[in-house]
């Protein structure tokens, strides 16, 4: 029995292919969009972590914890002592989920990695089909 191999009109090859890139495309941008709603949630709790940060640190210069300094008084420190040693307490706290927030804003932290990585490797795949004129 002699079978022959299929032979495709480069009409079909060509609507095969842009068939085929179509689809390659919009799967590409549902990732994006992905990425992107995943980025956006992050920034949104960056950005609740520096208002938190701001909060503590309006209270830290506003209130300087009164009873705190009061305890540390009783206790025999000495009252700018007191203040200073509190104020700093506040502050390393503020600093930190300061840091924290604005570590999650980096743009680092924001790219569509998968995205970018997934067409790279589609343009190369896509350019070695060209050169060589073959698919798997």
């Amino acid at each position: 029995m002699n079978v022959e191999p299929s032979v495709k009109s480069t009409g079909a090859l060509v609507g095969d292919a842009l068939h085929q890139v179509t689809r390659l495309v919009r799967g590409e941008v549902a990732l994006a969009k992905a990425e992107v709603a995943e980025s956006v949630r992050t920034a949104g709790m960056g950005i609740v972590l520096v208002a938190a940060a701001a909060v503590i640190a309006l209270s830290a210069l506003n209130v300087l914890s009164a009873a705190l300094v009061a305890a540390l008084v009783d206790q025999g420190l000495a009252p700018g002592w007191s203040a200073l040693l509190v104020a700093l307490l506040l502050g390393t706290v503020a600093l930190i989920l300061a840091l924290k927030g604005l570590h999650a804003l980096k743009p680092s932290s924001l790219a569509p990695r998968r995205t970018v990585e997934n067409v790279r490797r589609d343009a190369k795949t896509i350019k070695e089909i060209v050169e060589n004129g073959t698919s798997d």
